[in-house]
């Protein structure tokens, strides 16, 4: 993925998005969803096949029907990327192809919160998996990495409440240590682009993410597009209340998403009740099998879900939720109660809230950060006027 003379359009980076997307998809699709005639279509294509980096798929045609379309896709090994999400104790890697889907993954604990450290950790991640898939010099395109809090231009971390950071140019301090492009993205934002990309919910042009684990994040697609302001990054979907005789969250806030909802919160609840501190495995474990002031929580957590997630549905105006993060388990003990509480929110004669839950841990977290990087190698790069 070099670069050559002209900087891409944004219809051409409009088009390379949508097929990373949803390809392979058709010409025709592709036109009517960029409002673009055949011959622009084709002009603007004619770039990235002729570089490789999309291919012409074959779909047989109907009978009668004339010669078999071609659907456009990416190929896929035209790059490689690395994905790193960061949490307060562990960077998690994943190397992907150019549709961020995961050759192999790779996790280190963080020594401590020090930039210096995390940095460190970073790289070495960067450089196992490369050696592991033993990629030659130049064959790693570009390496993303999610965090916890606020993302400035893709460049700076500007709060990162879970390492204690302010304004850490950490793309500069990766990219002078590695020698590739880095982006960086808040996590949420970079998890909601995966669901977009390979998630339960794609295909969807409009849907809503909401994540539990040591925080409570949210994420929402509209018209096929991330959504994303100023703001991303502050968690404001933690401080949505829900429950007024909850307990406090770190803020002060009563029955808020992160009182109800958060890791930390729900193992609290119990650990107080039971008078002796709980993991949240075992909170689950408890409210399994029927302890009374497990589930006694664990429901309370239950109807706090399923308000938030009416909420969203009914202002947001979406019909499908992912439900995603490391405390997504919690879902086994109170799902049925968190459907139960989104029906009492919704009017009867609206339309079904479909629910995907996606369990599949920090993979989709990196793959998420790598799919980050995938967009930002596509939008540095040049083709020819």
């Amino acid at each position: 993925m070099t670069t050559a003379d002209a900087e891409m359009s944004d219809s051409a980076r409009d088009l390379a998005r949508l097929v990373l997307i949803h390809g392979p998809v058709s010409r025709a699709e592709l036109g009517r969803r960029l409002g673009l005639s055949p011959a622009s279509l084709t002009r603007l294509s004619k770039p990235f096949l002729e570089r490789g980096l999309f291919v012409e798929t074959a779909e047989a045609a109907p009978a009668g029907a004339g010669r078999p379309a071609k659907p456009l896709d990416v190929r896929v090994d035209a790059g490689r990327f690395v994905g790193v999400k960061l949490t307060g104790d562990t960077a998690h890697a994943a190397l992907t192809d150019l549709r961020a889907s995961q050759l192999a993954d790779a996790e280190r604990t963080l020594r401590d919160h020090e930039v210096a450290s995390v940095v460190d950790a970073v790289v070495a991640l960067v450089h196992e998996l490369g050696a592991a898939a033993d990629l030659a010099d130049g064959e790693l395109a570009g390496v993303g990495v999610s965090i916890g809090g606020n993302v400035a231009d893709q460049r700076v971390v500007t709060r990162a409440p879970f390492l204690g950071w302010r304004d850490v140019a950490l793309a500069d301090l990766l990219e002078a240590r590695l020698g590739v492009p880095v982006d960086l993205e808040n996590d949420v934002t970079a998890l909601t682009v995966a669901e977009q990309w390979f998630g339960p919910a794609r295909g969807t042009d409009a849907f809503a993410v909401v994540t539990v684990g040591a925080g409570v994040g949210y994420g929402l697609v509209m018209h096929d597009r991330v959504v994303t302001t100023r703001d991303t990054g502050l968690g404001l979907g933690g401080h949505l209340p829900l429950d007024p005789s909850g307990p406090l969250c770190a803020d002060g806030h009563r029955g808020c998403a992160s009182a109800m909802l958060s890791i930390p919160s729900i193992c609290a609840q119990l650990g107080i009740a039971l008078g002796r501190e709980v993991r949240y495995d075992e909170v689950l474990e408890l409210a399994a099998s029927g302890h009374p002031l497990a589930r006694s929580v664990t429901d309370a957590a239950g109807r706090a879900l399923g308000r938030m997630m009416a909420y969203i549905a009914n202002l947001a105006m979406v019909d499908t939720i992912v439900l995603s993060g490391e405390g997504v388990a919690l879902w086994e003990v109170a799902g049925e109660t968190a459907l139960a509480s989104l029906a009492l929110d919704r009017d009867p004669e609206a339309t079904p809230v479909v629910v995907h839950v996606d369990d599949a841990g920090f993979d989709s977290w990196a793959r998420g950060a790598a799919a980050v990087a995938i967009q930002g190698a596509l939008a540095r790069l040049r083709l020819p006027a």
